[in-house]
């Protein structure tokens, strides 16, 4: 139904589009109170009057199943007596004046998932790669002029007699490349109370997408956000702009003048839309001149998820079907994610 919806709208006059986006969206969009990025205050625990998050193991009215381990410092690792052991430091921390808290990863193993998969549909890879996949070590990160540097290492390697190559990570932010936000990142209650990318709605990270370009000229306002016109009823939008043309995620320093959402166009997408996902092609959803405002306008409610530093380049706009997983790390407010298209 849906690739007949999408011939269909390709043949159809523009006058007569709109209409068929919203009608397609009643088909493959249907709005849910179980289904925002975080479970609503009924459905949290309350301890002392305090809200805490929910870990769920099912998701979507029992149609998704979460079948990965979360990490723990007492996890099982190959080959050891002492477990996983720390993974997680807390780099910096709003407790310490940080604007923000940001997470670092260091001493994971890793299992590189290499090239895209032919299978149904057709699928379309859209993050930024670790080594010949998803991270490179000259990526932009956070006010960085230097890039990523180097994340990963060969542990054991067949070359050195060892029975198989294991590789492991090395100290990079949770915040590196395609990744997701929680609301820790910018709210310590929120960090403090457990509301880390753990808690995030699978649902609401798989699921049809409409991928829009923006005007090339300014930064996303409320004005640009009226002018696009997004249908009710959609609830997640993936927004390519300039950085993409710029090839900002190509590029090792960190650049300021990437094109992102101010807060005015950040409060209207809150109270003017059902968008509940956002994706974007640079390491912030929110221009550079108002990132914390706009990350706490969008964060504040907690049924909103942002997904950033996306790789959009030759994707045409238009609906897909996303699939979006980020790690099981309890405690991060932010993790890499595999990020997928499927047309």
């Amino acid at each position: 139904m849906m690739k007949m919806m999408m011939m269909m709208m390709n043949k159809t006059k523009p006058h007569v589009l709109h209409l068929l986006l919203v009608l397609s969206c009643t088909w493959v969009l249907t709005v849910s109170a179980t289904s925002d990025a975080y479970p609503s205050v009924s459905d949290c625990g309350v301890v002392d009057e305090v809200v805490v998050p929910v870990r769920r193991e099912v998701y979507g009215e029992g149609k998704i199943f979460d079948i990965s381990h979360r990490y723990r410092e007492d996890m099982l690792s190959f080959h050891s007596d002492d477990g996983l052991g720390q993974f997680l430091w807390l780099r910096l921390s709003m407790k310490n004046g940080s604007i923000a808290n940001a997470a670092n990863v260091e001493k994971g193993v890793c299992h590189r998932l290499c090239g895209i998969h032919e299978g149904w549909g057709r699928m379309v890879g859209r993050e930024h790669r670790y080594q010949t996949c998803w991270f490179r070590e000259d990526m932009p990160t956070w006010d960085s002029v230097d890039g990523l540097g180097q994340f990963l290492r060969l542990r054991h390697s067949i070359k050195n007699g060892s029975l198989a190559n294991v590789s492991e990570l090395k100290y990079f932010s949770v915040h590196s490349g395609t990744h997701v936000d929680a609301p820790g990142h910018v709210f310590d209650h929120y960090f403090d109370a457990g509301f880390d990318v753990d808690t995030l709605d699978l649902e609401l990270l798989n699921g049809p997408a409409l991928l829009v370009d923006v005007p090339r000229d300014k930064n996303i306002t409320a004005e640009v956000m009226k002018s696009l016109n997004i249908p009710k009823g959609i609830r997640r939008v993936i927004f390519r702009t300039l950085n993409t043309d710029r090839r900002l995620m190509w590029k090792k320093e960190f650049d300021t003048s990437f094109a992102g959402l101010m807060k005015d166009g950040a409060e209207w997408l809150a109270e003017n839309t059902d968008i509940k996902l956002i994706g974007i092609d640079y390491l912030s959803v929110a221009a550079y001149v108002e990132a914390i405002p706009s990350h706490l306008v969008l964060l504040e409610a907690r049924d909103i998820i942002l997904v950033e530093g996306l790789k959009l380049d030759h994707i045409q706009p238009g609906i897909y079907s996303l699939h979006c997983l980020p790690l099981r790390l309890p405690g991060a407010e932010g993790s890499p994610a595999r990020c997928i298209l499927i047309k």
